[in-house]
């Protein structure tokens, strides 16, 4: 999956969260399935695209 497939996929989880929970409610199981699809999408972007800094004290 490229980059962008990933970031439209995410931004479509999202309008999709944000519909359910508008229908729905914030806590019922189905926004709280689409919240964790989400979170799944989203830490998988984390980990391919985004570069860990390491903080270092001085």
């Amino acid at each position: 999956m490229s980059k962008q497939e990933l970031i439209e996929r995410i931004e479509k989880k999202r309008a999709q969260l944000i519909e359910i929970v508008a229908e729905n409610g914030l806590s019922s199981p189905k926004a709280i399935q689409f919240s964790q699809e989400l979170d799944l999408l989203l830490n998988h972007y984390n980990t391919k695209y985004i570069k860990k800094y390491s903080t270092q004290v001085s």
